[in-house]
């Protein structure tokens, strides 16, 4: 029986009025946001502070800082597995596209697709793969293969017929810095991204984010207070423009700020060589409502849905089409 994975894209707008399908992982930054008593104002709050944010970067032309608007979508890469007698879907990946709206010039104008990503696959191969892999052993391993299978489908889609067709660049994905690696301040300075860090040693994000494409540089934009790890392909710094740039910055500054506040949302700036800590005690609170315990521990039961409903019905169609498909 031969199996053919193809993609079909779905976008949701993400707005105040915004609730969760029951299919979207409800670890997912924006539909953890979502839920609740407060799930209206705590949306609303998080659009204010991107707005907000874009427009004190994007201070030219803009004396009152009110020229921009940043509208969001919700891109969801659903996986097609096609069989003569089937076709079943599974909704692989999911990420956030941005929509400048100058309301200036009265248009709109197309912002960074990625931003924020999520996966089934990857929750099952850190909460479910990688712990079991590591239970019971002296020293922390990563098994063979891992992130080998993620990366193929990540890849897949990026190439797919209906990313090329809703898209005309690759996607820039951006997440915090790792809280055990040490980052330090180089003399790259960005009008945009900021100021430029580095470290020696990649952390285990980075390895798997490598599996999908994507190289990885850390940028601590202006008036932030702790860099940004931004991974992509191409050239970073060439291949966006600066509003681009700036969609990203603004969007996923603002959803660390509610995650990460002790990096993030910090009382002090990041030193030349800096080391990030959930352990920092100074630092502000935002007014949205957040439950981080329990989005950890819904990764894992995330990861067991995806080896239930995925992993194992598909492991022998989904070991042969990796080991077809090259990286």
């Amino acid at each position: 029986m031969s199996h053919d994975f193809t993609f079909d894209i779905k976008s949701v707008r993400f707005d105040e009025h915004y609730r969760p399908a029951e299919n979207t992982r409800t670890t997912t930054n924006f539909a953890n946001l979502a839920r609740g008593e407060q799930r209206e104002e705590n949306l609303r709050n998080t659009l204010t502070m991107i707005d907000n944010r874009f427009n004190a970067l994007a201070h030219w032309d803009n004396p009152r800082a009110d020229r921009y608007a940043v509208e969001l979508d919700i891109i969801t890469g659903e996986l097609s597995v096609g069989a003569e007698d089937e076709d079943d879907t599974f909704p692989a990946i999911e990420m956030l596209k941005t929509t400048i709206i100058d309301k200036h010039a009265d248009k709109r104008i197309p912002g960074m697709v990625g931003n924020n990503f999520s996966s089934y696959v990857r929750d099952y191969d850190f909460s479910v793969w990688l712990s079991e892999h590591n239970r019971d052993r002296s020293e922390f391993g990563i098994p063979e293969g891992f992130g080998d299978l993620h990366g193929k489908l990540f890849k897949l889609f990026v190439d797919s017929d209906a990313y090329r067709a809703s898209f005309s660049k690759p996607p820039v994905i951006c997440l915090s810095v790792s809280s055990s690696k040490v980052y330090c301040q180089t003399d790259n300075r960005h009008p945009v991204l900021g100021v430029e860090y580095a470290n020696d040693e990649s952390s285990l994000t980075d390895f798997y984010f490598g599996k999908m494409g994507l190289q990885v540089r850390y940028f601590m934009p202006p008036h932030a207070v702790a860099p940004l790890a931004f991974y992509f392909s191409g050239d970073l710094l060439s291949d966006y423009t600066d509003l681009e740039l700036i969609s990203a910055i603004s969007t996923m500054e603002t959803f660390q700020k509610i995650y990460r506040p002790e990096i993030y949302n910090a009382n002090s700036v990041a030193g030349k060589i800096y080391q990030p800590s959930l352990e920092h005690q100074d630092y502000s609170l935002t007014r949205i409502v957040y439950d981080r315990e329990e989005r950890s521990q819904l990764a894992v039961e995330q990861g067991k849905f995806t080896e239930r409903h995925f992993i194992k019905p598909y492991r022998h169609v989904l070991e042969q089409w990796s080991a077809d498909y090259s990286l």
